[in-house]
């Protein structure tokens, strides 16, 4: 598993780590996982041709028999080698949760690899009071550090976007307070640090340690805090468009109109797929209230029709995310000449309060 709080890489990750065991001549089976459906992850997975399964409705430890039949189907289909799970970012307690259980009922099936977790290195600097800029409140933040305690890897993903100083600053700093993980560093987009700890990964295995203590009480307080939502769109165009800069003027303006409610943005990401063509899509990602919508992966051609995916998870009452949606896309979409769209799918909820199908201690 490839964890890490909302916004912090994860799905890069995941994709990066399964085209290198490809290399290998490996097979790569994925499974993602969210509160809701319609998941910008799946389709940014299977755009890149990877066999992927989706685990909506509900984290891995509260979907362990999904997560254990997601398995089966894939292996009924390509037999995979290894299998990536990314949980969803508002996750924690997966050791007792997830691979103690695993290790217990199916230890003659898998090997269980270390578990890493991934952490925005601008927002861990913000959480650790290393840097100034918004910030989640303290049950929220109660779950973020749940996460880097119950990790074997703590990887401080998108190293790019420190300075070195910084970089140490930050490692020790995490150190301090979680002296029992490893920390690296790693950027996706540069390459840097990525052989050490994929390595580490295919090489080891979880060492068996005591569980850590949960109050489920604040993590469900905490998970309540936030607002989830989970869109499609269906786009309409008389002619070809500029997807990439409808995708980066969407985020823009649900950007505004999120910082004038004081909502904390968590992650942003949206996809367009166009109806026409070989699966290739556009990304946008937004991380941070202060952050630039950011292209991904970028349409290289003009697009006709196709379907937005919006994924957005903040801080924020979710009826308000919702309104945010729907009050963007008209503005956004009359920039654009002949372009119409329509809701298709909405659903925008806080999530329930979490309830592990086994929990070993």
């Amino acid at each position: 598993m490839l964890g890490g709080f909302l916004g912090a890489g994860k799905t890069t990750a995941v994709a990066a780590f399964a085209q290198r065991l490809v290399s290998k001549g490996l097979r790569v089976g994925l499974i993602t996982n969210d509160q809701g459906q319609e998941l910008v992850d799946t389709a940014m997975l299977r755009s890149k041709g990877f066999a992927t399964e989706e685990i909506p409705g509900g984290c891995f430890c509260c979907r362990f028999n999904s997560l254990v039949d997601a398995a089966e189907r894939l292996t009924e289909a390509s037999r995979p080698d290894v299998f990536i799970a990314e949980p969803v970012g508002s996750c924690t307690d997966l050791v007792a949760t997830v691979t103690y259980p695993l290790r217990r009922m199916y230890g003659d099936q898998f090997r269980v690899a270390p578990l890493s977790v991934l952490v925005d290195p601008e927002r861990a600097m913000r959480v650790f009071g290393l840097a100034p800029g918004g910030n989640f409140s303290a049950k929220v933040l109660y779950i973020y550090r749940k996460q880097l305690e119950e990790a074997d890897v703590v990887v401080i993903s998108k190293s790019e976007l420190l300075v070195p100083g910084q970089m140490e600053v930050l490692s020790s700093a995490i150190q301090r307070e979680f002296p029992q993980v490893k920390v690296l560093a790693a950027s996706v987009r540069t390459g840097a640090g990525l052989e050490e700890w994929f390595s580490q990964i295919e090489a080891g295995e979880q060492v068996q340690r005591a569980s850590m203590d949960v109050d489920y009480e604040v993590y469900a307080e905490g998970e309540a805090l936030l607002g989830w939502l989970n869109a499609t769109v269906a786009c309409t165009v008389e002619t070809e468009f500029d997807a990439n800069g409808f995708l980066r003027s969407l985020a823009g303006e649900m950007q505004r109109r999120l910082l004038e409610m004081g909502a904390e943005i968590a992650h942003l990401k949206m996809t367009f797929s166009p109806e026409v063509g070989l699966g290739d899509i556009a990304v946008v990602n937004l991380v941070r209230n202060d952050f630039v919508p950011e292209l991904a992966i970028r349409l290289e051609q003009p697009a006709g029709s196709g379907q937005l995916i919006v994924n957005l998870r903040a801080e924020a009452d979710p009826t308000q995310l919702a309104e945010v949606l729907r009050a963007s896309l008209p503005p956004v979409a009359r920039e654009v000449a002949g372009l119409s769209v329509a809701l298709e799918h909405l659903e925008y909820f806080r999530p329930g309060k979490p309830v592990p199908t086994h929990r070993v201690l």
